[in-house]
């Protein structure tokens, strides 16, 4: 364990929109595309050309993350001004049609859409993925299972989808739902061991069901890339502090159950079926939701779940040096997740007799203003 620095590394997704409409871009994005590449290397494409991805190098420190995702998306958002657009992170864009959207150009994007059909076109999404390093790769899938119970919670953090195709969806975190209609998504099946996993791996590849692990979009694997477990659960945070906040809780989570074997251990179908539930109420209602505690068979408040986690992680989160950070997730229970300030800005906007839309629009440019970090906490 002192020899384990648990490096990590965070990837984001962000959607554009056009500084007018507030919509999808109207117009080809490929120069802001191509400018984003010639000044930010570390940045990516994603499914659908209205999307772009940023990542941290592989660190240990907070402070570097922080200071590389700021950066990005700071030079994001000058580049899209340029090109009258705007950048933000969310989990859906609150008006976006799917239906309008380009796919990206590329040989694996085109490959997912003719597998997967409408279902792709219609994952009009963004999501936060925080990699954490396990050097061990037999030790990975039952890491993987006993930090099945914790993604829930994480999750409802990062609640910011509160909206999809100009609508209100009543949820706090849609994104899932949308997430859903692909294959191979939601939480990973419950393997006995690695051999168990290779096995089911193997057969899906011979089976021409996946070229290669990749193509498993749980909200939790491991990477085949990196020595990594990598969680896939989270929404595309608005504030960058949540995002560094869910990373470090998911970092300290790693080495909790590396030096507790103990810990949930022996989790069965009971276990992952609860994990649904409580999935599903944190999609439903965010850290407002009631989690259910499978060990005293009842539901507890969320701040009083996310309490006990932070106790459990005390010690891991010291020897990391992101007690801070992990400590932040208080503030989010305090404050209020992205969806909770977007739905009150949309609540705010229709009470002064704006439109639905033009309520709609004031969430977007709420959230392209606080993806770059210029308004702080609620609007």
């Amino acid at each position: 364990m002192r020899s384990a620095s648990f490096r990590f590394g965070i990837e984001e997704e962000y959607f554009l929109a056009d500084a007018e409409t507030r919509g999808t871009p109207r117009r080809s994005v490929k120069p802001f595309h191509t400018e984003v590449a010639e000044r930010l290397p570390e940045t990516g494409r994603e499914l659908l050309q209205c999307q772009v991805e940023v990542c941290t190098p592989p660190v240990t420190e907070f402070g570097a993350a922080r200071e590389s995702l700021a950066r990005q998306r700071a030079a994001l958002a000058d580049v899209a001004a340029a090109h009258e657009l705007l950048v933000f992170a969310a989990g859906t864009h609150p008006v976006a049609d799917w239906a309008r959207q380009l796919p990206t150009k590329g040989d694996r994007y085109r490959g997912i859409l003719r597998d997967v059909g409408l279902a792709g076109r219609r994952s009009l999404i963004c999501g936060m993925h925080v990699h954490v390093e396990v050097p061990d790769p037999d030790a990975r899938i039952d890491l993987m299972n006993r930090l099945l119970p914790f993604q829930p919670l994480l999750f409802a953090l990062s609640a910011s989808s509160p909206f999809w195709q100009g609508k209100p969806t009543g949820l706090t975190a849609y994104r899932l739902s949308a997430f859903g209609e692909l294959p191979r998504t939601g939480l990973p099946e419950l393997f006995p061991g690695p051999e168990a996993y290779a096995r089911y791996v193997r057969i899906m590849e011979r089976a021409g069901s996946i070229q290669d692990p990749s193509f498993l979009w749980w909200s939790l694997r491991p990477s085949i890339k990196f020595p990594t477990l990598e969680l896939r659960i989270a929404d595309s945070c608005t504030r960058l502090e949540d995002a560094l906040a869910i990373a470090a809780l998911f970092r300290c989570l790693v080495r909790l159950v590396v030096r507790r074997p103990d810990l949930n251990a022996g989790l069965d179908g009971v276990s992952r079926a609860l994990a649904e539930e409580n999935l599903w109420r944190a999609q439903r209602s965010g850290i407002g939701a009631e989690l259910i505690d499978e060990a005293r068979e009842e539901a507890l408040p969320y701040g009083q779940a996310l309490d006990a986690l932070l106790d459990l992680i005390a010690e891991d989160a010291a020897a990391l040096g992101c007690a801070e950070e992990a400590a932040r997730a208080r503030t989010i229970l305090a404050d209020g997740t992205s969806a909770d300030a977007q739905i009150a800005a949309f609540e705010a906007a229709r009470e002064q007799g704006l439109t639905n839309r033009q309520a709609l629009d004031a969430v977007v440019d709420w959230l392209a203003a606080t993806s770059r970090g210029q308004i702080p906490g609620r609007p």
